[in-house]
C-alpha cells in the first residue's frame, strides 16, 4: 500500500513538472489537429530507384493514411534525393568480405506550391550492418531487408522533421496573431 501511495505521489509530481515545462504533444487532437492537417497537405514527388520507391511509399502512408494518392491541390510538395551506398568491411586474408555497411542518405526539401519557396531543406541518414554468409541468396535477401528497414527509418526521420516544422510554424502564426490582437486593443 505504501509503494502504491509513493507511486501515485511521484506520478502527480512528474505530471506537474512536465506540464510546467511547456511540453505539448506533437499530434494533439489526432487527425483533426494542426500537425496532421499540415502533413496531409504535402505531396511527395517521385523518387528514383528501388530505395526511392520504398521511401516514397513509407512517406505517403504516414502523410496521407486515408488517401487515394490524389496529390492535386496540395499546398506543399516534398522533393527527396537519395544516396544509397554499400561498403565492404571485415576483409579476410583471401580478400573476401565478411561484413557490409549499407548507408542511405536523403536530402529533402519542402516547397510551397504557390510561391515556389523552399521552406525546409534538411537531410536524414541511417545505416545498417549486414553479415555476408556463404549463400549469395541469403546475402541479397539481407541487403534487401536492410534497404527496407533503412527506407522506413529515413521516412520516419523526415516525417518527424516535417511535423516539428509544422508545429513550430503554427506556434509562430498563433503568436503573431495574438500579438496583433493585443496591439489593436
Amino acid at each position: 500500500m505504501k509503494k502504491l501511495l509513493c507511486l501515485f505521489a511521484l506520478t502527480a509530481i512528474l505530471s506537474g513538472i512536465l506540464s510546467a515545462c511547456g511540453l505539448k504533444p506533437l499530434y494533439a487532437d489526432g487527425r483533426s489537429g494542426a500537425v496532421s492537417s499540415a502533413l496531409s497537405s504535402i505531396s511527395v514527388d517521385q523518387i528514383d530507384g528501388k530505395a526511392g520507391w520504398l521511401v516514397r511509399q513509407a512517406l505517403e502512408r504516414q502523410l496521407n493514411p486515408a488517401s487515394n494518392d490524389d496529390n492535386d491541390g496540395k499546398a506543399f510538395h516534398l522533393v527527396v534525393k537519395l544516396d544509397d551506398q554499400i561498403e565492404g568491411l571485415g576483409v579476410r586474408a583471401n580478400d573476401s568480405v565478411t561484413r557490409e555497411r549499407r548507408t542511405l542518405r536523403a536530402r529533402y526539401q519542402l516547397i510551397d506550391n504557390q510561391s515556389g519557396v523552399i521552406l525546409l531543406d534538411k537531410t536524414a541518414f541511417s545505416d545498417a550492418g549486414i553479415d555476408i554468409v556463404g549463400s549469395e541468396y541469403a546475402t541479397v535477401a539481407a541487403e534487401n531487408s536492410a534497404l527496407e528497414n533503412l527506407s522506413q527509418k529515413i521516412a520516419d526521420q523526415i516525417i518527424a522533421q516535417l511535423a516539428n516544422y509544422s508545429l513550430n510554424k503554427g506556434d509562430a502564426t498563433q503568436n503573431n496573431a495574438s500579438e496583433q490582437s493585443s496591439a489593436g486593443e
